[in-house]
């Protein structure tokens, strides 16, 4: 896992969830996070594109259990951070 992109989009993560405390590994779900609802999840898939310039498709998300596996599609699409 890229440790410089998990850094670029804490800010964002931090900033959907109104937590400036929220510290972001790549284990962290939905589950570990009291804010992190059906709304808060589009708001935060809206504002990682607007951060990267990438656009996701509903099929890279459905599958993506945990931010390790955000920040490797991340990656895959070719996001350095």
């Amino acid at each position: 896992m890229s440790q410089k992109i998990l850094d670029a989009i804490a800010p964002t993560f931090r900033e959907v969830f109104d937590d400036p405390s929220l510290v972001l590994t790549s284990k962290l779900s939905a589950n570990d996070v009291d804010n992190w609802d059906s709304l808060n999840h589009i708001t935060l898939i809206v504002e990682l594109e607007t951060l990267t310039g990438l656009i996701f498709s509903t099929d890279e998300l459905v599958n993506l259990k945990d931010v390790g596996d955000f920040v490797q599609l991340l990656a895959d699409k070719g996001y350095h951070g």
